[in-house]
Order: structure tokens, then C-alpha cells, then sequence
């Protein structure tokens, strides 16, 4: 996707770049400001819906399964379709592209919100998450193309700040939206969000790079349906069990799709959305790899554990969202701040300590009881927080920052295809664990299997059968302390990659060396200046 000539050419301005809104200082603040408050609708839609579920499901009646596609029909097409996206973003503008998706988030928000039904309610958030794709895509690469030095560093701290506030205020705003209006006021808060954003993203520079290849239809197909198969055997395996044919031919499918999408994009090349060849440089696969190391954890929290604290701990909506200020409030806190740390030490070192953190979270999560006190669950919470923090502040720069600026919507849809992949993927296997955990417990006391599975479901989605509420308690929480355990294996196991492939010694490519990604890896801001893998700068030189 970079070489070396495009490297050169990505220093001068080309025919269809935008002037960079810092020269002159107008446009500057509305761009930054349609961008954050637009970012920050979509971990709200995902935290905000999780927190109204239980009270959802149970005033529309619904099922286990209908209610988990409520979240998993927004996270698949979330996470299939920033690469495609991005690339519309390249070719037909990336404000267009912006404002649309601000537009779908919010009116189809406000249907869920109307919604007579759980089914008309998933189809409704499928669609909404289409839009979240586009916003999440072309809002970096408005950055990226509208801002330089500086203000661009701090336009992508505000945008990690964003994406903190979202999910800080979500849980704690959703519970008392709940708890005040019901769960309907939740998605007509998102509604009303859109439109200031909307306002605000008229005024942001347009820019475009019209000589982009097509779009790729059949990578996006391949991708989109084989995240939907995954999704639908984890629901499947929640329902049927793990061994069960409904679950194993979906998986298989979802196996053999993802390699066909692998396939594709290998033989179109330059052509490609995904540009799979870049995945060969250790410290760029590192980088588009954290979210999987950083945030899964995270968002199965955000997810289920409000509703542990509404079901088997019997809290308020209001008070559980309360109890998650110690994971939430560092992560709008702290992003900022990890830039400035990022600059005075290296970004190998604030990622690696991200992902520490969080296994240090995760591993505490064992000490987790529905009837412990604040102080009990901030213990694991603060460090998952602080973990997360860090590294908002420096993923998306990171990211968007390895390809030249023309290319800044495709890069930003590789990465954030990386981020929500894993937070889809992590949503559905998550429930899928809880419940089959949760539901070997209630086997142990009598109940039949189909019973057990579907009363462990309901549980795992925050509504607790009084008749079995002991046998619930003990086995929900057993099955988040067994869940902290393998997350804390993969935070563990995510930190020393991520310290070994951005290790000093991975040396620049010599001159003309070409291997599809920029030498160094990381930039920090601007075209030529770059970062080592350590985090140290050095200037490319010109040709």
C-alpha cells in the first residue's frame, strides 16, 4: 500500500488534497468538534443499549436469542464495513461520507427507540450500525487530511477523549435514562446527539482522492458474511451447545469465509481494501492488532457486567452504572495524557503498559461477588480503565499515521475493522462462555439441559428467575471469574508481543526496500517524520 516514491509524493501537495485546516486556523475547532461529538454516539449506542436490555427484552417480550442480536446485529455490520467505508470515503468525499453516517446513526436510533418489536428492533440496528461504520471510517481520515503538526496531535487526543466520554457517560447515563423515562429515552438520546453533530460536520473541509480503486465488492460480501456466521454460532452454541450441527456448520462457514475473504484480497493486490501484504511487518500488525489485546476485555465489562449487577447483585440500572466509574472515568481521563507520555517515552511503552495493566485487571476479576461492596469492584475495574486510557491516546494516530495521507480512510478502516471485529467477535463468544458456564452450574442442581440453558441466558442478559437466583448467583459469578482468567492469558500474552515487535533493534528498510508498509512504522504527525518502532523520531530522506 506505501512505498518508498509514494512516501515522497505524500510530502507535496497533490491536486486533490485539502488545504490542512491548521494553516489558517478557520474550520479548525468545527472539524475537531463534528468529529469527537459524532465518535462519541457510537460507544454510547453500544454501552447504552447493553444497559437498556434487560428492561427492553422484557417490555417487548422477547426471547434470549432475539435479544442478544439486538447488540449483535449492530457489532457485525459495526465492524464489517469501515474498510468498506473508508474506501468511499477516499472516492466520494470524506465530510459526504461523515455526514451520512451521522445521519443513519441517529434516525435509525431514534426507530429502535419506536421500535413495536425486538425483531423490528435488530433489523433497525443492523442499519444503524452501517452508519456508526462510516462515521468510525471517514471521521480519522477527516483529521488526518484537515489538520498537520501539532493541532493534529491534539485533534486525535480529542478524539480518544471521545470515544472515553462515550463510554464513561454511557452506562451511567443509560442506568438513569432507564430508571427516569425508560429504556426508549436511551436510543432518543443518541437520536438528539446526531443532530449537532450533523451541524457541526457541515463546516468540517472537503477532500477526496477520486483515482482510488473500486470499490471491492467481493471482500466486503466474503467479510461481512463470514463475521455474521461467527456471530450467529456463538448465539447458537448459547442456545444448542457448543458440539450441536446448528452451531459447527456456521462456524465452519465462518472459517471458510474469512479465508475466502483472505484470498480475494490477496489476488487484487493494490486493488484491495484490506491489503493483507501488510501484515508481514511485525510492527504493523502490532499496531492494528492492540484492539484485540486492549479492549476486548473492556467491552465484554461495558457489555455484561451491568447486567450482573442488575440481575444476580438486584442493583438499579443507575447504581450499576455508578459501580463502573472506576473502569469508565480513566478512559476520559487519561488519553490525552498518553500522547505526552508517548512523546517522552516511546509508544512500544505505552502499549505494552496498557496491556499490562489489563491483565492485571482481568486476573483480579476473580475476587468479583454480586455482594461486594464499591471498593471490592473498583480492585479489577480501575486497571482495566487506566489500561484502556492509555492506549486511546495513542491507537488511532498510530494507525491512520502508517500510510500516506491519501490513504488515511483506508488505513483508518483496516484499523478500526481490527478494533470492532474483536469487540463483535468478544460480545457474542462472551455471552456464548457465560451462558454455557452458567448453565453447567444449573445442570449440577437438577434442571435439565434446555432449561438450564435457557434460564443461564436470561441470567447472562440481566433477568434472574427468583426460583433459581442462588444457584444463578453462584454460577454467573464463577463464570466471570473463569472469564477473567482467560483474558487475563491474552492481555498477558498481548503485552510481550507488543514489546517484542516494537523492540529498537527492528531496523528501518534499507533504501529501496519495499515490503508494503512505510519504514519505521509509525509516524508521529506529518509526512517524513516518523517513529522508530521504539518510539524515537527520525526524518526520512527526501529523494
Amino acid at each position: 500500500m506505501s512505498t518508498s516514491s509514494s512516501l515522497a509524493t505524500a510530502r507535496r501537495p497533490g491536486p486533490h488534497r485539502s488545504r490542512p485546516a491548521d494553516d489558517s486556523g478557520r474550520g479548525y475547532w468545527p472539524t475537531v468538534l463534528a468529529v469527537a461529538s459524532a465518535s462519541m454516539m457510537l460507544p454510547f449506542s453500544v454501552t447504552g443499549a447493553a444497559v437498556a436490555l434487560p428492561n427492553m427484552a422484557a417490555h417487548l417480550g422477547s426471547s434470549v436469542g432475539a435479544a442478544q442480536w439486538m447488540l449483535n446485529a449492530f457489532n457485525i455490520t459495526f465492524a464489517a464495513l469501515p474498510l468498506a467505508a473508508g474506501s468511499l470515503a477516499d472516492r466520494l468525499g470524506r465530510r459526504r461520507v461523515l455526514l451520512t453516517g451521522i445521519a443513519l446513526v441517529g434516525a435509525l436510533s431514534l426507530l429502535v427507540a419506536l421500535a413495536p418489536s425486538m425483531a423490528f428492533a435488530d433489523a433497525a440496528r443492523a442499519v444503524q450500525g452501517c452508519g456508526a461504520a462510516a462515521v468510525l471510517a471517514s471521521g480519522a481520515a477527516v483529521l488526518a487530511h484537515s489538520t498537520s503538526g501539532r493541532r493534529r496531535q491534539l485533534a486525535f487526543g480529542v478524539l480518544g477523549s471521545s470515544f472515553g466520554t462515550g463510554l464513561a457517560i454511557g452506562p451511567l447515563v443509560a442506568g438513569a435514562l432507564v430508571e427516569a423515562a425508560g429504556w426508549r429515552s436511551v436510543f432518543a438520546l443518541v437520536a438528539v446527539m446526531s443532530v449537532p453533530a450533523w451541524l457541526c460536520a457541515t463546516r468540517a473541509p472537503e477532500s477526496r482522492t477520486p483515482d482510488r480503486p473500486a470499490l471491492d465488492l467481493a471482500g466486503a460480501v466474503a467479510f461481512t458474511a463470514g463475521l455474521a456466521c461467527l456471530s450467529f454460532a456463538f448465539v447458537r452454541a448459547g442456545s444448542a451447545g457448543w458440539g450441536a450441527v446448528s452451531t459447527l456448520l456456521p462456524m465452519f462457514a465462518a472459517v471458510a469465509l474469512v479465508a475466502l475473504f483472505a484470498v480475494v484480497e490477496q489476488h487484487r493486490g493494490d486493488r484491495a481494501m484490506f491489503d493483507v501484504r501488510l501484515l508481514r511487518r511485525p510492527e504493523f500488525l502490532a499496531v492494528v492488532c492492540q484492539p484485540f489485546t486492549v479492549t476486548l476485555g473492556f467491552v465484554i465489562l461495558l457489555v455484561y457486567l451491568p447486567a450482573y449487577l442488575q440481575g444476580v447483585a438486584g442493583r438499579t440500572a443507575l447504581a450499576g452504572g455508578l459501580l463502573l466509574l472506576p473502569m469508565t472515568a480513566p478512559v476520559l481521563l487519561l488519553p490525552l495524557a498518553a500522547g505526552r507520555l508517548a512523546a517522552r517515552t516511546s509508544v512500544r511503552a505505552v502499549l505494552t503498559c496498557a496491556s499490562a495493566l489489563i491483565a492485571v485487571g482481568s486476573l483480579l476479576l476473580t475476587t468479583l461477588h454480586g455482594n461486594g461492596s464499591w471498593l471490592q469492584l473498583a480492585l479489577p475495574l480501575l486497571p482495566f480503565g487506566a489500561g484502556v486510557g492509555l492506549a486511546f491516546g495513542v491507537m488511532d494516530n498510530a494507525a491512520v499515521s502508517t500510510v500516506p495521507v491519501e490513504n488515511a480512510g483506508a488505513a483508518a478502516g483496516i484499523f478500526n475493522t481490527m478494533r470492532i471485529t474483536g469487540e463483535s467477535v468478544a460480545v457474542a463468544g462472551a455471552s456464548a462462555l457465560l451462558t454455557a458456564l452458567t448453565a453447567a452450574r444449573l445442570d449440577d442442581s437438577g434442571l435439565p439441559t434446555g432449561a438450564a440453558t435457557r434460564i443461564a441466558g436470561q441470567a447472562v442478559q440481566g433477568q434472574v428467575a427468583e426460583a433459581h437466583r442462588p444457584a444463578l448467583t453462584e454460577g454467573l459469578t464463577s463464570a466471570f471469574h473463569t472469564l477473567g482468567l482467560v483474558l487475563a492469558a491474552l492481555s498477558a500474552l498481548g503485552a510481550v508481543l507488543t514489546h517484542l515487535a516494537l523492540a529498537p533493534d527492528r531496523a528501518v528498510p534499507k533504501p529501496g526496500q519495499v515490503d508494503g508498509a512505510r519504514p519505521g512504522g509509525v509516524p508521529k504527525s506529518g509526512a517524513g517524520r516518523q517513529i522508530r518502532p521504539s518510539g524515537r523520531f527520525w526524518r526520512a530522506p527526501r529523494k
